[in-house]
């Protein structure tokens, strides 16, 4: 009999059963590919993270991502989750100040920051943002995403944004409305996938006090209806905000996004946006709570 030890870690917050949901797989060299998937839809979580020995040098483990359907390029909240287990239950906060994962989309550093003795935050760079045009009738897509068309704020453009997996990028005039969608999954699922979309993102500069943007992101496409709360997706927002001239290029920016509480899971996101000569650094970060620890066993 296999033993595999696995964990469930909320990212996003300090709280059990809030943020998101990512399983963990601490040591993956013995499984295979169709395991890693099989593993990965039997905890039925967003997405489970698996660490291997790293093939480039510069990293301390290889990293892959998997959805309860299939297995995806980057994800944001299982990497922090996936951190912040190394640098909690696993001692790497004494050796280094942080961890490099080799992924599918390039090396992510993700560092750890510490208060009263205790690891209080862990932060990820992402990949250069990229966005680029869509085609698409804004009437069309609110209608795919369940909300009144004159709830899209016009203000901004319905762009799709890249700092690892690319992510449409809705505007939206409100809070409310953002938590009152109804999406249809089949017609959004559709339109994802024929562009390689891995999500929908809805935002809003109408938060709750203490933050400066809300979102809500749906992924059909690959077998979430709902990522509750999304580093990938909230870091290509950013990357948005800051190539679309949203927020000033000149400045380093600090943004405080809230997400997940249409869902019953509220979760922060603190993200630092860096411009340089060619793009920007996108950083995001959180916390997170180790909620499960268990043994997988599989035969041999």
């Amino acid at each position: 009999m296999k033993k595999i030890k696995v964990y469930h870690v909320d990212a996003f917050t300090q709280n059990p059963f809030e943020g998101n949901p990512a399983g963990v797989v601490p040591d993956a060299s013995e499984l295979t590919l169709t395991q890693m998937q099989q593993i990965a839809n039997e905890l039925n979580l967003p997405e489970t993270a698996f660490l291997l020995p790293a093939i480039d040098p510069k990293a301390d483990f290889r990293i892959r991502y998997f959805t309860p359907q299939d297995e995806i390029n980057f994800c944001g909240h299982a990497t922090v989750g996936t951190a912040w287990l190394l640098a909690t239950e696993y001692d790497w906060a004494k050796k280094a100040k942080q961890v490099i994962f080799e992924t599918n989309v390039g090396l992510i550093p993700v560092q750890w920051t510490e208060s009263d003795n205790r690891i209080s935050r862990v932060t990820m760079t992402q990949i250069s943002p990229q966005v680029a045009d869509i085609p698409i009738d804004p009437i069309e897509i609110a209608s795919w995403v369940g909300i009144d068309p004159d709830q899209l704020d016009e203000r901004y453009p319905i762009k799709v944004a890249n700092t690892g997996n690319w992510h449409l990028m809705i505007p939206v005039k409100t809070h409310s409305a953002i938590d009152a969608a109804k999406p249809q999954w089949d017609l959004l699922a559709s339109f994802n996938k024929e562009h390689n979309i891995s999500t929908t993102h809805l935002f809003t500069f109408d938060a709750k006090p203490g933050f400066d943007l809300y979102t809500r992101d749906f992924a059909p496409t690959v077998g979430i209806h709902e990522d509750p709360v999304t580093g990938a997706a909230n870091g290509a927002l950013s990357g948005y905000l800051i190539i679309e001239g949203i927020l000033d290029k000149k400045e380093t920016h600090h943004l405080t996004i809230g997400q997940g509480d249409a869902i019953g899971r509220p979760g922060t996101l603190f993200v630092t946006v860096t411009p340089t000569e060619s793009d920007a650094i996108i950083q995001v970060g959180g916390s997170a709570h180790v909620t499960v620890e268990g043994i997988l066993r599989l035969h041999d």
